[in-house]
């Protein structure tokens, strides 16, 4: 059988795929899209949008407590669990059809099936054969399962969004941002979330204070935790799933079918026959330069597979600006440098730029400057909630230059958003301290902190 052939094949039908195969048709390109899932990936389908919905969700029980405060008549709120899969799984597909009608409105080309090299210039496709002037690799990460006994009772992210009963008692394994969300939204809902650390705090990466200041905060809300403690083995009986401990806590615990495994993502490369493209791996993740070639000049790698930051927003700018370079001849490169980044935690988490450890190590203890606030926002006083926000300035003495900036409390993730925009152009502090405060608001405490340590 003949090959077909086209300017740019790509592989993976995910946010960085999706957005290079866009932006090169839209140059002139003629894009074929191989893709073995629904349209979307990760974000779409099993991550970002199922995840978001399923924490609105959760945001209600509060709501319904809160409103006792501002009036409203306490009412019996009751939640069903299957309702909330089954909307969520249409809205899933809802997106991912207006995905393939917008690519076939642009002229690309969907095949679906699994795609896997013959040779560094053809990928085959259940006895289909592709060639292209240029191949780029957009398949995305999976999430890592260690060979733990038991393992096999464990639900990782993508199943969660599946899950036909909600458990009475989760354990959660990880404390890293998709564990941290899933912990928060699901003891919201009513389940009794215990969540597995194998270091000292949730978050590690990320600011000090943002990490014990949410541990905390979830800590009150009832989520409990084990930290500097490992899952040895996993065993299904009678009462559940029983899981053995070794570590600080080894007394063992034991849960409903509700075990959430959430210790990474690795890049999703398995099965594509890179040895037959010739193509390194590096660490287990494709290796590109800073145009995303791979060492082979023709084939391009973008998003989660080659592991250099594992999020969508990077996905997408990675795929538009291999676009603009190799189909428009642009310039354009990817800014990794002021990259924002959010936890839809309860209280929810927004940052951008250096964590205070970060900067002192790239700039010198001395030459750091740091503002910190803590105080409850306006909306908890009637609520009656002793939630509180914190938020954190890190700045470069020498320029003036706010170099960080940190928050936890409600709204943080779209305060953050816009307070980036900001942290990017390289504002000072003198530039926050001289904007007009918008009252009364929680992001105006950015543009009024004074102290500093």
């Amino acid at each position: 059988m003949a090959s077909e052939s086209c300017d740019l094949l790509v592989i993976g039908a995910g946010s960085g795929g999706l957005a290079a195969a866009k932006r090169a048709a839209g140059h002139g390109a003629k894009v074929i899209l191989i893709e073995e899932d629904l349209v979307g990936g990760t974000c779409v389908i099993r991550g970002c949008i199922p995840k978001k919905l399923m924490v609105y969700a959760s945001h209600f029980a509060h709501l319904y407590e809160d409103a006792v405060g501002y009036g409203w008549q306490k009412v019996e709120a009751r939640f069903d669990w299957q309702t909330l899969v089954s909307a969520v799984d249409r809205e899933i597909r809802r997106l991912s059809a207006l995905h393939v009608g917008l690519l076939e409105n642009m002229g690309i080309r969907l095949v679906y099936g699994h795609a896997g090299f013959i040779d560094p210039r053809t990928v085959e496709v259940d006895g289909r054969k592709f060639t292209a002037t240029k191949i780029l690799i957009a398949v995305g990460s999976e999430a890592v399962l260690p060979p733990t006994p038991g393992i096999e009772y464990v639900a990782t992210s993508r199943r969660m969004f599946k899950l036909p009963e909600q458990p009475d008692r989760l354990a959660v394994i990880g404390g890293g941002y998709i564990g941290v969300e899933f912990a928060c939204l699901m003891n919201s809902l009513g389940s009794q979330v215990t969540q597995i650390l194998r270091g000292d705090a949730i978050l590690r990466g990320f600011d000090e204070d943002i990490r014990l200041h949410l541990q905390q905060s979830m800590a009150n809300h009832g989520i409990a935790f084990c930290p500097d403690t490992e899952v040895e083995k996993i065993e299904k009986t009678a009462a559940g799933l029983s899981l053995s401990l070794a570590g600080a806590r080894s007394s063992g615990l034991t849960v409903d079918a509700g075990v959430l495994f959430a210790v990474g993502r690795a890049p999703n490369i398995g099965g594509l026959g890179l040895d037959n493209a010739g193509v390194e791996i590096v660490k287990g993740a494709l290796a590109v330069d800073e145009r995303a070639r791979t060492n082979q000049p023709h084939i391009y790698a973008v998003g989660d597979c080659t592991n250099r930051v594992m999020l969508t927003p990077v996905a997408i700018a990675e795929g538009r600006a291999f676009a603009d370079r190799e189909f428009a001849n642009l310039p354009t490169r990817v800014n990794y440098n002021t990259i924002p980044t959010a936890v839809f935690s309860q209280p929810e988490v927004g940052t951008v730029g250096l964590s205070e450890a970060e900067a002192k190590r790239q700039l010198g203890e001395a030459s750091v400057t740091v503002y910190r606030a803590r105080f409850r926002s306006l909306y908890y006083n009637l609520a009656g909630r002793d939630e509180r926000t914190w938020i954190k300035l890190v700045v470069d003495r020498q320029s003036d230059r706010v170099v960080g900036v940190h928050m936890v409390g409600k709204d943080a993730a779209e305060i953050i958003q816009s307070v980036a925009i900001a942290v990017t152009m390289g504002a000072t502090k003198r530039d926050f301290d001289a904007t007009m405060a918008l009252h009364p608001t929680t992001a105006e405490e950015f543009v009024t902190l004074m102290s500093s340590s």
